[in-house]
């Protein structure tokens, strides 16, 4: 018989692979835009090139506007102009959800028979918690974070980073983003702090977009800002790559939560799973759930079928429609 020492080493073990290979397929992801991004982004390159007096131009304009004000340009770009893109997109999902109507958008809704409409009590609720933590949490965050990049740098700075940079960042950003969550997300799975913490976001089994921060104050800080705000605090970034990367977090987790894998837009299959089953499907992009094997029940689902970018109009639930039940 096993002893209790040889399953923890056995754990430690496995959890140990996982985390080598998690750092060779991030190791290689940057050895390979290292390698190949001159050739990969030449193009764009040159429309940056093309365009780029005119970003620097409105930047000048923008930035003279504001002299001497360094700490309210920070914050305007990086806490107002994120919620205006993210209210402003959740507006729109909003209606669809408290009307259930247009029926052309509905019917790409992931879970047919919920949220139709989403119950008004609930809603009052999330939108209570989500702008308290905004206020309260978030916007404190961005205040804290300018004083610890202006140690290190001028994140308000005359001049605008350039397009290979702001790759590089984009890239740094997305890599922590998913190491930070998927860990910080997994430990609030765990059934302590599930219980006094994590439990109140997975109040929806059937997520609506704009409970993307919908939690505990707890949670929203360690796991939704840290893994988002780390990126740029550690490469002291410029305050337009700050919000650039702020507005893209923002409406990919409102997308992930939204319920509708509409056209065009990428798939919110992996995280509404995890809003069903809680215990699978815990990272942004799946790299670390494959790694750990938490994706496993999914990959056997028809949600996992669906799992792809959406370039038709017919629904998925459609075309890949669900398995019929067996009559007993």
């Amino acid at each position: 018989m096993r002893g209790p020492q040889t399953n923890h080493s056995q754990a430690l073990g496995g959890l140990w692979d996982s985390v080598k290979k998690a750092a060779f397929v991030i190791g290689s992801g940057i050895l390979f835009l290292a390698a190949f991004g001159n050739s990969l982004t030449w193009h764009l390159q040159n429309f940056w090139g093309a365009s780029g007096d005119f970003w620097q131009n409105l930047w000048t304009k923008l930035y003279v506007m504001f002299e001497g004000h360094d700490q309210a340009l920070f914050f305007t770009g990086t806490m107002l102009v994120p919620m205006i893109v993210f209210w402003g997109f959740n507006a729109l999902l909003l209606v669809v959800d408290t009307t259930g109507k247009p029926s052309f958008i509905t019917r790409y809704r992931i879970q047919a028979d919920k949220n139709n409409p989403v119950d008004p009590e609930k809603l009052r609720q999330a939108l209570k918690t989500v702008t308290f933590n905004q206020l309260f949490i978030s916007a404190p965050t961005v205040v804290v974070a300018y004083h610890l990049t202006r140690w290190r740098s001028n994140p308000c700075g005359p001049e605008l980073p350039t397009f290979q940079w702001a790759l590089v960042e984009l890239a740094v950003f997305s890599i922590l983003e998913e190491v930070m969550f998927y860990y910080s997300h997994r430990l609030f799975h765990q059934p302590s702090l599930y219980k006094h913490f994590h439990k109140q976001h997975h109040e929806w089994t059937a997520p609506i977009g704009v409970i993307g921060t919908y939690a505990h104050p707890l949670e929203h800080m360690f796991s939704n800002l840290l893994p988002v705000v780390m990126g740029p605090l550690l490469l002291a970034s410029h305050v337009t790559s700050t919000s650039m990367w702020y507005c893209l977090a923002l409406v990919s987790t409102s997308i992930s939560h939204c319920g509708y894998h509409l056209p065009f837009l990428p798939s919110p299959e992996f995280h509404d799973f995890h809003h069903l089953r809680f215990n699978q499907c815990f990272g942004v992009f799946g790299v670390l759930d494959r790694l750990h094997g938490t994706d496993a029940k999914f990959r056997e689902t028809k949600q996992y079928e669906r799992h792809v970018l959406l370039t038709g109009f017919t629904p998925l639930t459609e075309s890949i429609p669900d398995t019929p039940k067996k009559d007993h």
